[in-house]
């Protein structure tokens, strides 16, 4: 079960940090859009992707997938923060696939993915 978790877990952030790059100016407008800091919002495709590829090939793999916990829970505090705020800028998780204003979905994915986190890691 941990295996398999980690695997999809790997594969979103791989994906989600490649698609963030192949887009990055819309990723950059985006990310200042939800109050991301540019300096920030620069790394966040690069850490996606090494955690993600870590992941993948199962090196670290509590490691990795708590290091996965842990910016999930940031990407969602940013995200609820917005919402709490009565705004619902595009997300940007997934580079230009995801451009529609963000939601309670979102919120609910993040839930799930981070739920995939901590059977990656715990079990």
């Amino acid at each position: 079960m941990a295996l398999a978790a980690a695997v999809v877990l790997g594969a979103v952030f791989l994906a989600a940090g490649v698609l963030k790059l192949s887009a990055v100016a819309q990723w950059q407008s985006q990310a200042a859009g939800l109050g991301v800091p540019r300096s920030v919002a620069s790394v966040v495709p690069y850490i996606e992707m090494v955690v993600g590829a870590l992941l993948l090939v199962q090196l670290q793999r509590s490691v990795m997938a708590w290091v996965a916990a842990a910016v999930l829970v940031a990407f969602t505090a940013v995200l609820a923060r917005q919402l709490q705020r009565g705004l619902r800028p595009p997300c940007a998780c997934f580079g230009s696939l995801s451009a529609r204003p963000i939601g309670a979905g979102t919120l609910v994915r993040n839930g799930v993915l981070l739920a995939v986190a901590l059977v990656a890691a715990l079990a």
